[in-house]
């Protein structure tokens, strides 16, 4: 079987070597690494993906004892990631993920997708997806989140996704899934945060256009980046031309962003993340 092997912690000089020699006293084989320092805090990131057959628990219980204090490791199967997707009314992220899963091009089971409408509804379950209708009508923010919460709980996802789910959500249901949660945010951060972006980026005259994937952070649209592109516009394009050609940017980027992290390819360091 093969397994992912996360590692992050303080650097200092001979890292690589304690952990490979944990790995081969374990009789792994180590099929890809790659390591990264950040030389400004002084700390080293590590993927490798390693096969055999291996209790994780020992394993990781091993690589505490010879690793610098405040390390973090991860050792984890090769398998589909279990997520839960939240949706408002548009249908184009919504609708790609779906088909992705369908062809197994996703690496992920989608568990189930909840909406504050009912409009994509007959669109999940399509795909023999359970949809639920949680209105946000005549309830808080927070009371809403907190619905929503209850439902994401009752299928212990390891991953959130905001496809074009179109409400702010609340620091407290933020809080209850810290570094799960994942939005594509429609102009390329940091650039038009919040509302109407493609408004904004037709009354600026810009000459491209683009979307960002991010984890979801208490600060609006300002969470770590996890995936951008961009594409071309001129002057003859309208607000609702670039609303409809970044569509098909935000249908790209967010495929992108959750293949990486899928594939627990993604570090969050701070604000920032660490690919490989």
């Amino acid at each position: 079987m093969i397994y992912t092997l996360r590692i992050d912690c303080p650097d200092r000089k001979g890292l690589i070597y304690d952990i490979t020699r944990v790995v081969f006293n374990y009789n792994l084989n180590i099929i890809s690494n790659d390591e990264f320092v950040d030389n400004t805090l002084n700390h080293f990131y590590m993927r490798a993906e390693v096969e055999g057959e291996l209790q994780v628990e020992q394993v990781t219980a091993e690589l505490y004892t010879v690793l610098p204090a405040g390390v973090n490791i991860q050792l984890l199967p090769q398998q589909k990631k279990n997520i839960v997707i939240l949706v408002t009314k548009e249908h184009h992220c919504l609708g790609d993920l779906l088909l992705r899963y369908e062809f197994n091009d996703l690496q992920a089971n989608i568990l189930a997708v909840i909406g504050n409408y009912d409009v994509l509804e007959p669109l999940v379950t399509r795909f023999g997806i359970q949809f639920h209708y949680v209105t946000h009508q005549d309830k808080t923010r927070e009371e809403h989140d907190e619905e929503i919460a209850q439902v994401v709980k009752s299928y212990q996802p390891e991953y959130i996704v905001l496809a074009k789910y179109m409400r702010v959500l609340s620091s407290g249901f933020v809080a209850q899934f810290p570094g799960r949660i994942i939005n594509i945010h429609h102009s390329f951060l940091p650039a038009f945060i919040g509302a109407n972006p493609y408004k904004q980026a037709y009354e600026r005259g810009v000459k491209i256009i683009g979307a960002t994937a991010h984890f979801v952070s208490n600060e609006l649209d300002e969470g770590p980046i996890i995936a951008q592109n961009v594409i071309q516009v001129n002057h003859a394009h309208s607000a609702r031309d670039m609303a409809q050609s970044g569509r098909d940017v935000e249908k790209i980027v967010l495929a992108q962003a959750l293949k990486l992290v899928f594939a627990d390819k993604v570090f969050i360091s701070g604000n920032r993340t660490i690919i490989f």
